[in-house]
């Protein structure tokens, strides 16, 4: 299907809510075409939408679409028996995934692409910051809500455009970036991929996207898993391919009064110690990653690295820390195995001396079957950890898979399995909470105003 966006006036989005169909929705309001949609349920960053003049509904009802749509954009996340998703199907209005959509933004401007499976959103954000401090006035299209910001969505005027690539669905084959970075290669979604080994061929499709003569800045792990014929192909392209750990390092780490600092360096060239608002090893990649980007760009903006990385306030829901008086709260996305060992290892770092009590909400039942095991050796790092029921998203149901496969693995004596609502008077009948972090990529953060109402009452009284 043929679209050109530059004659639509007035596009519907099915699933508008999502972090990262509502930044689409920001840059297309942007341009002056009005905007309409539907999502599930309204939240903070619905309301946020409305009071910019977008028009969104809570209920399947054709009745509430307007006339003239020029184009429907769609999430993953809407099923395919939904009413008004059928219903723009059966009057063959043009449709297109968020993912095609964003190839299309970008195809007439310069790209910049981060892939893997973490840390997509926090080396977005952190490059976004870094160039627009350097003088690059970059348009970022984020997956999470930037703290100093306030949105996952930044306008600029200039030639280049950030866009996390996504590897669900195989969705980030849209884009054709001059950089890429992939941060990891852990196997996830494999209900879409089936076999890892699918997964990192659709990576390999990925960098054959990659313009000739760009760049590709890779993950201290990714090199490892890819093979010799690969890095040919892309050699013989004359693609840069650097790689943390062995063309770009950071050293000297230490943590000073809860902030990682280190030291970031291409070869003899070192741009000194540096100090992150963010904490965690993984953060530290991250950075390191976007800092290399941000060095291929000019003199210029290589020097501002420093000040960008001090500056930078962070993501919410990335390890973001909710409350710090008496108790503290932490809130972290994490949803992978992997994530969640970073965000553990990294709450034990900054609080080696308190217990640490986890509350995790796996992310879908698919993840949740294929990587299990996988959790629940993650969570035995905890002191004590609660168990929720799997928020299934976008997926239906699937036989003999539910949080108990978690819960039955995890070597813990600490441990319950409890249901949302019973979450809270879990919490009041426990006596020594010092650490609280609530872990997934759910609506878990709903909980933190009860949490902190009723720990906080107790260290009153």
């Amino acid at each position: 299907m043929i679209v050109d966006l530059k004659y639509i006036k007035r596009i519907y989005f099915l699933g508008i809510g999502g972090i990262g169909m509502s930044a689409v929705a920001r840059y297309f309001h942007g341009q002056a075409i009005e905007i309409f949609g539907y999502d599930l349920v309204r939240t903070p960053l619905t309301e946020a939408l409305e009071k910019t003049g977008m028009h969104i509904h809570y209920e399947e009802d054709v009745s509430q679409i307007p006339e003239d749509v020029d184009l429907v954009i769609l999430t993953p996340a809407i099923p395919n028996d939904h009413l008004e998703l059928q219903w723009f199907r059966d009057q063959g209005y043009p449709i297109l995934k968020r993912a095609e959509v964003l190839g299309l933004i970008s195809r007439d401007k310069k790209c910049v692409a981060i892939a893997g499976t973490h840390g997509k959103t926090t080396t977005s954000a952190i490059l976004t910051h870094m160039l627009r401090k350097s003088g690059v006035e970059v348009t970022a299209f984020v997956g999470g809500i930037m703290a100093a910001e306030k949105t996952n969505f930044i306008a600029g005027d200039s030639e280049w455009v950030i866009l996390e690539a996504d590897e669900y669905d195989r969705s980030f084959l849209q884009l054709y970036p001059q950089i890429l970075i992939i941060t990891s290669m852990d196997a996830d979604h494999l209900d879409i991929y089936e076999t890892k080994e699918n997964m990192i061929n659709a990576y390999r499709d990925l960098t054959r996207n990659l313009v000739n003569g760009g760049l590709l800045v890779l993950g201290p792990e990714v090199n490892n898993l890819m093979s010799a014929a690969w890095l040919e192909e892309l050699k013989n392209r004359k693609i840069e391919v650097v790689t943390l750990g062995v063309d770009f390092f950071y050293k000297e780490l230490f943590i000073d009064n809860g902030k990682y600092r280190f030291e970031y360096s291409e070869g003899e060239f070192s741009l000194g110690v540096m100090t992150s608002q963010l904490p965690g090893l993984h953060n530290v990649i991250n950075t390191c990653l976007a800092a290399r980007v941000v060095s291929s760009f000019s003199e210029v903006a290589k020097q501002a690295i420093c000040d960008s990385v001090s500056s930078f306030g962070g993501i919410n829901r990335r390890f973001e820390l909710k409350h710090e008086n008496g108790f503290v709260l932490i809130d972290d996305y994490a949803h992978h195995p992997e994530e969640l060992k970073y965000a553990i290892t990294t709450a034990k770092a900054l609080y080696p001396t308190k217990k640490l009590l986890g509350v995790f909400q796996p992310h879908l039942y698919s993840r949740t079957r294929d990587h299990y095991r996988e959790f629940a050796l993650a969570l035995s790092s905890l002191d004590e950890v609660i168990l929720l029921p799997i928020y299934p998203a976008r997926e239906e149901e699937l036989s003999g898979i539910s949080s108990e496969l978690i819960y039955n693995l995890i070597r813990l004596d600490r441990k319950q399995l409890v249901e949302g609502e019973q979450l809270i008077d879990k919490l009041s009948e426990l006596e020594d909470i010092e650490v609280i972090i609530t872990l997934g990529a759910s609506d878990i953060n709903k909980y933190h105003k009860l949490i902190i109402e009723l720990l906080s009452n107790r260290n009153i009284g």
